[in-house]
Parts: C-alpha cells; structure tokens; sequence
C-alpha cells in the first residue's frame, strides 16, 4: 500500500523558517521532507519564488538552499518549459545523511529533543480527547487503519502524518504550529527508529492507544499513551545513536 501523506506533512515541510537569512535551513527544511518520505522521488519542488513565499525568504536563499541539495545529490535541476528541481531517488534510503546528522549530536542533545517533542505531543493528545468533536475519534481512527506500517518508509511517511492529525484535533493552533517545527527539525531522527519491526508494532500499538483515549474523551490516558510512543521512538533512536558511535550503521539490526 503507498504511503498515505496528508496535508498537515506537507505543511510541515514548506512551514515558514524562524530564522530568514540562512539557506542552510531551507536545504534541511527539504532534506527533512525528502528523507521523511513527505517528497517523493521524482516529484518536482514549487518553483523557487513559491518557496520563497512559503519559506518567508529571499529568492537568493532559496537559490542557495536548493545548490546546497544539488551538491548532496538530493535534487536535481532541469530546464526549459517543463523544468524544475526534482526530487533524486535514494535507493539507501538516504542513510549517510542520518548518520552524519546523529554524529553531530549528543546523547543529550538528544534526549532533550525527545522530552520535548513528548511534552508536546502529550498536550495535543490531552486537549484532543478533551475537545474533540463527535465523530473526530471515529476519523482519526478510520485514518490510522487505512495508514500502512508495513514498511520503514511507509511508517515514517504515516506516523509523520498521525502526529499533525491529533495535533490539529487538539484545536490549539500554537501546539499545532510547534508540532509542525518540531517534526520539521527532529522528525527524521525520531522515526529512525521505525525501520524496527517490532518497534513499528509498538508504535501502531501506542498510536491506536491514543485513539481509543480521544474517542473516549479521556485525556489522562491519552498523554499516558503519547508518552508511551515518544519513549518507544525515544529508545530506538538512541540505540541507533550508540551504534553509529560504535562505528556500526544504521542498516544494522536495532538490538546490535
């Protein structure tokens, strides 16, 4: 089954940036959103005064953030009538990226992203279940088993999508906007965890466990199992984490 992206991923992605002046976060913005599996391959990008619309940026650093994805090998530009940037296929699943990025960071580094994100993921699942209206439980529901786990790249693309889905049932704009950031910046590192089979099944687990508490109304249970996930995801990444610093890699089994 393909990958089901909603809109909420996709907004995710061209949110605008907090700080205008570096082409550097453009060109993570839109790593993020390729390795997320949020941007296909093949698809073609808007065009570079869309981005710079979306972005709150200037044309040149649009420019420059798209050369920065070209020299990665992420893009690649055409021209004439039907020109673009194109998203490149990575049929490793764009795995030194990842790498690189966790051995930049810290543990601690981390762990903090994880609480934080957790935090907030655990208010939009508890105002969910407070305000959400009759019906949206059933939604939401209905959406997760159409969502298809069955891959690590699917996953990715899915869970991406369930997060901004209960934070817009959630009915709080600043929690959506901050989970749109925080899924923006650390989504592709938290989801690393997903290639784990048994971790995908937790997640699911967790994921129909928040269902259940925002069709019930009942928001205690509903950051409970929020919490649950993140830990999960949380746990996955930092095994990921020592691994790679070990000097193995990310195609290794999750318990090595």
């Amino acid at each position: 089954m393909e990958a089901r992206v909603g809109p909420g991923a996709r907004e995710a992605v061209f949110a605008q940036l907090a700080d205008q002046g570096r082409a550097e976060q453009v060109a993570r913005r839109l790593t993020d959103g390729i390795v997320l599996g949020v941007l296909h391959p093949g698809e073609r990008l808007p065009s570079e005064p869309e981005l710079a619309r979306r972005f709150g940026v200037a044309l040149i650093t649009v420019r420059e953030g798209l050369g920065i994805l070209r020299e990665a090998g992420l893009v690649e530009t055409r021209r004439g009538r039907d020109g673009g940037s194109f998203v490149v296929e990575d049929v490793g699943g764009h795995r030194s990226l990842l790498t690189t990025r966790l051995r930049g960071l810290a543990q601690v580094e981390l762990s903090d992203m994880a609480v934080y994100f957790g935090a907030i993921l655990a208010g939009a699942a508890e105002r969910a279940a407070e305000r959400a209206a009759e019906g949206d439980g059933a939604r939401l529901a209905a959406w997760l088993a159409a969502a298809d786990f069955g891959t690590a790249a699917s996953a990715r693309t899915n869970q991406g999508g369930f997060f901004l889905e209960v934070a817009v049932l959630s009915q709080s704009a600043r929690l959506v906007r901050e989970q749109i950031r925080l899924q923006a910046e650390f989504g592709p590192l938290l989801l690393l965890g997903l290639d784990d089979d048994d971790a995908r099944a937790e997640v699911v687990a967790c994921d129909r466990a928040i269902v259940r508490s925002v069709t019930a109304g009942r928001p205690a249970k509903a950051r409970d199992a929020a919490g649950a996930l993140v830990r999960v995801l949380s746990e996955q990444l930092l095994a990921a984490k020592s691994r790679v610093e070990r000097g193995g890699t990310l195609d290794e089994p999750i318990s090595a």
